[in-house]
């Protein structure tokens, strides 16, 4: 198959992709917030998102069971039926129902698996020759799907905005969302099918055990369950700020999503540009002080009040700060890996780092009630303190990797 009808594919299905964690990442706290939820039951939302951290525990099967395509295209009709559910169930201050947490989780299951179908797909299509552009291109349009479908739900939601009714606003955001999976899913299954010799769908986990408890990996670990541990503490209470500061949607969706989302794009290709002209260590220092820096933004806004011109450019910068960070944080992952079980043991390592984000953002609504927004934002300064103090132990790992490709 030709390059750049490869690019199109993979553009096309790693929308899809983008769009489950744009919604739930940044779609469902402003919702929730919205309708009057505790910043505790927004803070435990972050549950939801454990099934990307967990999804490893099904990978094998759907390596073993089925085509890409069917995983995909089955995952991203659940999502539709999903969103319908959303819609008709309603949220309120009293709270959200059982029913609907057990919607949101379907969704997320769905999504995650959506991942692991399309990450398969793109392996599927890679070779030496064109994997630089592949990746490239996946995460062009990983971030494009946050966008459209983070910020650009958002909009759509702002009833002022648009002269709808009371309760329209998040109705017709649903509504898109339906159309936007089931027209998502045509394309998905539209896509070129890849042969794949049924003999090499073997069982990955074999060799797990020897590579992960050796005691050179225990720093390693620790590091990357802890390096954006103040980053992932903020995320969601951040977007809560701004609603309890009396933003209206169409500002954060425009702003703190949408812009964010093109800076954190524009802060990874500088931690890229940074790894490859200065080296991984020196980016992961940076990374990592520019991270708790721009931590100390929303802290700044917070404690002087600051209004658009303080709390703009602190989130604008967080944004960028954040993917300066991931870029170097990425490249630290992948030299951890094994070449001959690479893909396997990146999906852990992420798994890891994913499991200690989800876990922060878990407990970070009931940090604001206990600390207010002041003291929560100076913790998330804190929190990356440990990161930063393990780099000289991993510095080992970085010495002993000859390069670092396709960032």
């Amino acid at each position: 198959m030709h390059l750049r009808r490869k690019l199109l594919w993979i553009g096309a299905v790693y929308l899809a992709s983008g769009l489950g964690s744009g919604v739930a990442r940044q779609v469902w706290p402003i919702y929730f917030r919205d309708r009057g939820l505790s910043l505790a039951e927004v803070g435990l939302a972050s549950l939801l998102f454990l099934p990307w951290s967990l999804k490893i525990l099904w990978a094998p099967l759907v390596d073993r069971v089925g085509s890409r395509q069917q995983w995909a295209v089955s995952s991203l009709g659940v999502m539709a039926l999903a969103t319908v559910g959303v819609a008709l169930l309603p949220v309120s201050a009293q709270g959200a129902s059982l029913t609907l947490w057990a919607v949101l989780l379907c969704f997320t299951l769905a999504a995650a698996t959506v991942d692991l179908s399309v990450d398969a797909y793109a392996v599927d299509l890679a070779t030496e020759r064109h994997s630089g552009p592949i990746n490239s291109a996946r995460v062009a349009a990983y971030r494009t799907g946050m966008i459209l479908f983070g910020g650009g739900l958002v909009l759509l939601a702002d009833e002022e905005r648009w002269g709808l009714g009371p309760g329209s606003g998040w109705h017709a955001a649903w509504i898109a969302l339906t159309a936007a999976l089931l027209v998502l899913a045509a394309v998905v299954w539209a896509s070129p099918r890849v042969p794949l010799d049924p003999g090499e769908r073997r069982h990955p986990f074999g060799w797990v055990r020897g590579w992960l408890l050796t005691r050179r990996m225990g720093v390693a670990l620790a590091f990357v369950g802890l390096f954006k541990a103040g980053d992932s503490a903020l995320f969601v209470m951040a977007q809560t700020y701004w609603l309890d500061r009396g933003f209206n949607l169409s500002e954060i969706g425009l702003v703190a999503t949408t812009l964010g989302t093109a800076l954190s794009i524009v802060g990874a290709v500088a931690g890229g540009f940074l790894v490859a002209r200065r080296g991984l260590f020196p980016a992961l220092v940076v990374g990592g002080i520019a991270q708790a820096l721009s931590n100390a933004g929303y802290l700044v806004v917070a404690i002087w009040n600051l209004g658009r011109g303080g709390l703009y450019p602190a989130a604008l910068l967080e944004s960028f700060c954040q993917g300066l960070g991931t870029a170097a944080f990425l490249s630290f992952l992948m030299i951890l890996c094994q070449k001959e079980h690479a893909a396997t043991q990146f999906a852990l390592l992420t798994a890891l780092y994913g499991l200690s984000r989800d876990l922060v953002g878990a407990v970070s609504g009931f940090g604001v009630e206990r600390l207010g927004y002041v003291g929560f934002f100076a913790a998330t300064c804190l929190l990356a303190v440990p990161g930063l103090a393990l780099l000289p132990s991993i510095r080992s790992h970085i010495r002993d990797a000859s390069t670092v490709t396709d960032l």
